[in-house]
């Protein structure tokens, strides 16, 4: 029987062998750790539908800013609870709001070590769960929240974050923005764009970790699905506007997407491995139905090879010790 001199089997002969021909490389410092900060709490408070995650107090999330820093990943990227909401999400710019309080807190405490990012959107502080500012009609006031979104940027660079990440998906958001850190001397805080945020049914679980009081949906200001792309449009806007960062979310079922926006644009682009995502793994690991930790690194993997340069992911810290011990 006569075969082709070249086989490529030899390139997977053994675990060494693998390890010297992979294209691709993950490291903990291309991974972020998404935490959720609630006010009025004594507390940690699991989120029951992401098991091994939690609200966390300040006191608690000081300790596990330390323990991720210690482990090496990127960044931490904050979202606050508040206790009280309204129309406007007052508490969204207040400086003893809790995201606010948070992130100074974390900034003192990791502040030398990792990246501190800040969720900066308003559906956590609002009473109706939307991103922005409603008119009479119900219906969420693009240029408005802008305005509320320039406020919210400055709070939040006032009290320590490096890196704001811009997820509420309303038109020149990252212009307002920039323009308002520049105009205030903020001209090295980082803004990240979450360019391509698709509406869509794997957000579930997030929606009890910020206690979301949403009615309704996203779908008139986050991405349609079926639209490959638009999200490219999105990301070179965002681009032009001055984005230092574009992130693509969810993060597995928009692989295209995210490898299209990284041919497309010269900045880094991340993608956001969102709680629908978690949350699907960790049930099926519960069950016995997969081996959690190959799923987890094969799906960090697979965000990386479509051309992630960094991975929002709630297994950062636990991916990170499973790398530095060679996976």
């Amino acid at each position: 029987m006569s075969f082709p001199a070249r086989r490529p089997r030899r390139l997977r002969s053994s675990a060494a062998v693998r390890r010297l021909m992979a294209e691709t490389h993950l490291v903990p410092s291309q991974l972020v750790l998404p935490m959720f900060v609630r006010e009025g709490i004594a507390d940690p408070q699991p989120i029951t539908s992401m098991p091994g995650q939690e609200q966390h107090t300040l006191d608690s999330l000081r300790r596990a800013a330390a323990e991720a820093a210690e482990a090496g990943i990127g960044g931490l990227m904050l979202f606050g609870v508040p206790a009280v909401r309204d129309a406007v999400g007052s508490g969204a710019d207040d400086p003893e709001g809790i995201l606010n309080v948070a992130t100074a807190a974390v900034a003192e405490e990791v502040g030398d070590a990792l990246v501190v990012q800040t969720d900066l959107c308003l559906d956590e502080f609002t009473d109706h769960g939307h991103c922005g500012v409603l008119t009479p009609g119900g219906a969420v006031d693009n240029d408005r929240t802008l305005e509320r979104y320039r406020a919210m940027g400055l709070a939040q660079a006032r009290a320590g974050s490096h890196l704001l990440g811009l997820s509420g998906m309303m038109d020149g958001q990252v212009e307002a923005v920039r323009d308002a850190l520049d105009a205030e001397g903020f001209t090295d805080t980082l803004i990240l764009a979450y360019s391509a945020k698709y509406a869509g049914a794997f957000y579930g679980p997030f929606r009890e970790a910020v206690d979301s009081q949403l009615t309704g949906d996203r779908r008139t200001y986050q991405m349609d699905p079926p639209n490959a792309r638009e999200g490219l449009v999105e990301a070179l806007l965002d681009v032009e506007e001055g984005a230092d960062v574009v992130m693509v979310k969810p993060a597995l079922p928009y692989l295209d997407v995210l490898a299209d926006v990284r041919q497309a644009v010269d900045v880094p682009v991340w993608a956001y491995q969102v709680s629908g995502e978690y949350s699907m793994v960790e049930a099926a690991a519960g069950n016995g139905w997969i081996d959690r930790r190959a799923t987890i690194l094969d799906s960090l993997m697979a965000i990386r090879r479509a051309g992630a340069d960094a991975i929002l992911t709630y297994w950062a810290v636990e991916a990170a010790g499973w790398i530095r011990s060679g996976l």
